[in-house]
């Protein structure tokens, strides 16, 4: 089928200068690109002079737990009227693939995600990319997470692998690479690899420099003072998270993703530039060190976020122990002290079933409407949650340091954002991507170009996701069309998108105004192989 796009406003994906012109798109393709096509085609659509970019990609998702549910589109909805087509998934360590034994696969997912409602569960790349493709709404590059192949041979103790598990470990990932995973991913605040060292992080670093794929990575701290190091003052326990990174690097031809840039707590800021120099001095070294933001303010994590290592690695008899709590009371008030960040700034997203209650209040409201200290309440919710609560978080950023992140050549943008079934959502679901436009519209961004070049080319040559990313003939047929006027002029964080008005995946028109063609949008999304 040949499609025809006349009268549009075309943004290529390079970063160059927008041009007039016309599309020519035969089946899942891209035919033709140029200022006036005169061709036959089965359908012409009039743009009316509307934008056109490549579908947008979303660098840092985790909608690999939700491509294999059984009814796939609820979970991408809002993520396609952002006009997202595609998404790098499998972040922060945990991924939905990397193992091959059942035995623990009740520990995969840190907390975070589980198999509930799925098709089924796909342990290896192949099987996963076999499962999804033409199964869901939009393409999808997963990376195999360190977390998951880690409880997949060990579990989720507090303990260093043997000698057997970690040869194990390391066989899973690297068989992930060989079967198309866009690289692999660290979570080194999610158990279990929380209790990961150096030298096993090096190893899986190097399987990425093996294949030349990124290695993504959640580090161990994202804030001035964490529960990752016992030191409480001193150098910001950010910037010694990414000492650790920059050993594991150093020396290498790595690709270093540093995941979600962000400074939770206020007095974490201060390590902003440091951190920026640390990247360049390390990028001069021969590192491709590169990072990602979303467009909020705020943050969404598992209740345990706080909760240091060695508590989270006791029994539940070790917990109750007076001794136990009053060092971890000590800790928690002295940290809040020196972060600028409390449970004030803890907003309750889900505990579960029967605590409907406390969904929207902060930790402290909870506190005062229970009678009980702000870190009693904190646990009580833990514990109700059996550690698996959800809370938004803030803040882990300003529109300032997005504002100047957005004009540094090596951030990519992503939502880092997945849908709930219960309590309240991110924000970032909503508008994350339609908020980087508004911005370059509005001047307080980078230029319109170089914005649509970092949510597409950039990060399609970034995670190796071939024939995407750009508006080129003989590229898959993947385009977001949007109105200027309309970004320009929204208010955004409205729990909708704005100004996005048209999508096709891989040839297949699924929006056009707010209309989604369900139908179409079954079977559009490809599995991209790397």
């Amino acid at each position: 089928m040949k499609q025809l796009l006349k009268n549009a406003k075309i943004y290529d994906g390079t970063g160059a200068e927008p041009f007039a012109g016309d599309i020519l798109l035969e089946d899942d393709r891209i035919a033709q690109v140029g200022p006036s096509i005169q061709a036959e085609a089965d359908r012409v659509v009039n743009l009316g002079v509307r934008s056109v970019a490549p579908g947008f990609i979303d660098a840092h998702s985790h909608n690999d737990w939700f491509a294999i549910k059984r009814d796939p589109l609820p979970w991408f909805r809002p993520f396609l009227l952002q006009g997202i087509t595609t998404f790098v998934t499998g972040n922060c360590g945990v991924s939905a693939v990397g193992f091959e034994s059942r035995e623990h696969l009740d520990k995969i997912g840190s907390g975070l995600f589980s198999y509930e409602d799925t098709a089924g569960q796909y342990g290896t790349v192949a099987e996963y990319m076999d499962a999804v493709d033409r199964r869901m709404p939009c393409n999808l590059a997963v990376l195999a997470g360190h977390c998951t192949a880690r409880a997949a041979v060990g579990g989720i103790e507090n303990r260093p692998l043997t000698a057997g598990e970690e040869k194990a470990m390391l066989a899973i990932l690297e068989k992930a690479l060989q079967e198309g995973a866009a690289g692999l991913s660290l979570g080194l605040m999610y158990e279990p690899g929380l209790y990961a060292g150096v030298e096993e992080l090096k190893k899986v670093a190097a399987l990425c420099v093996k294949y030349g794929r990124p290695l993504t990575v959640h580090p161990r701290a994202e804030s001035k003072v964490s529960m990752a190091y016992p030191q409480l003052f001193g150098r910001s326990h950010l910037l010694r998270a990414f000492d650790e990174l920059a050993e594991i690097a150093r020396g290498t031809k790595l690709k270093l993703q540093y995941s979600h840039a962000i400074f939770v707590g206020r007095n974490s800021f201060g390590a902003k530039e440091e951190l920026m120099r640390m990247m360049d001095a390390l990028r001069a070294e021969g590192v491709d060190v590169m990072f990602d933001i979303y467009n909020e303010c705020l943050g969404v994590s598992v209740i345990t976020v706080i909760l240091p290592a060695w508590y989270q690695g006791m029994t539940a008899e070790e917990k109750k122990k007076p001794l136990t709590r009053l060092k971890l009371s000590a800790l928690v008030k002295a940290s809040s002290l020196l972060l600028g960040f409390g449970f004030p700034d803890i907003q309750v997203a889900y505990i579960g079933p029967g605590y409907e209650k406390y969904e929207g209040k902060s930790v402290h409201e909870i506190a005062r409407m229970e009678g009980m200290s702000d870190l009693k309440a904190y646990l009580m919710l833990c514990e109700a949650s059996q550690f698996k609560g959800r809370v938004n978080m803030g803040p882990y950023s300003t529109p300032e340091v997005i504002s100047e992140f957005e004009h540094n050549p090596h951030c990519l943008y992503m939502t880092d954002a997945w849908v709930e079934e219960h309590g309240v959502q991110n924000p970032a679901i909503y508008d994350c991507f339609p908020k980087f436009l508004r911005d370059a519209l509005r001047g307080t961004g980078d230029t319109l170009p170089a914005t649509i070049h970092r949510m597409t080319g950039a990060t399609a040559e970034r995670f190796q996701l071939h024939e995407r990313g750009l508006l080129r003939p003989g590229y898959y047929a993947d385009l977001t069309v949007f109105d200027e006027d309309a970004l320009r002029s929204a208010t955004p964080d409205q729990q909708r998108s704005f100004g996005i008005c048209g999508l096709f995946i891989n040839g297949a028109q699924v929006l056009d105004g707010d209309r989604l063609d369900e139908e179409k949008l079954r079977t559009s999304g490809r599995a991209v192989r790397v």
